[in-house]
């Protein structure tokens, strides 16, 4: 079983990445797929989370994740806020919305470490919400190059059962810009 947790603001899609996950991991050939958000004092610009669960079997656990084998960060500025790799495997997967480099990155040795500049593959391909890039899709493309749990054709017809085909062509064309751009640094 392969147990994700996705950390990221109220508004920037946090739940439906988790869904869409699970969608494309289903499609995929997992036969056990859970998504659930983290409930709490959610709102606009607050720190929130949600998780994933995917399994070549059948999945019997419906409990919060107390250690994530991939944790997806959508925000950088979370890692100052929200103790993110606290529920981090060691020896696992950690996948950054940044414009930094991973050396550059507080993530220790003891994680593989990818980094993307989702927010600014999100505005050139103009999706965003108020003014703020919506980073979810383009995060998508990074965990897929990342883990390659899940391909980015699954994805795109995880896409097409969500999203209207204005929305599945822009938000498709920012899962491979991130993808292609995807920095993966190895543990050392």
């Amino acid at each position: 079983m392969h147990e994700i947790i996705w950390h990221g603001r109220g508004g920037q899609g946090v739940v439906v990445a988790a869904h869409m996950l699970g969608e494309a991991a289903y499609l995929e050939g997992f036969k056990g797929v859970t998504a659930t958000p983290t409930f709490g004092p959610e709102r606009r610009g607050a720190p929130v989370a949600a998780s994933t669960r995917i399994s070549r079997e059948p999945i019997r656990t419906f409990s919060q994740i107390d250690e994530a084998d991939i944790t997806v960060v959508l925000d950088e500025t979370l890692l100052g806020v929200v103790d993110v790799l606290g529920r981090q495997k060691k020896g696992g997967l950690v996948i950054i919305n940044s414009t930094h480099p991973p050396e550059a990155l507080p993530v220790g040795g003891e994680y593989d470490l990818a980094v993307v500049d989702a927010a600014a593959i999100a505005l050139k391909n103009h999706l965003v919400r108020e003014g703020a890039p919506v980073v979810n899709t383009p995060m998508l493309g990074a965990f897929a190059k990342a883990s390659g749990l899940v391909s980015l054709e699954n994805i795109e017809r995880a896409l097409k059962a969500k999203l209207s085909r204005e929305q599945v062509d822009r938000n498709f064309t920012a899962v491979l810009g991130a993808y292609e751009k995807t920095i993966l640094r190895r543990r050392t």
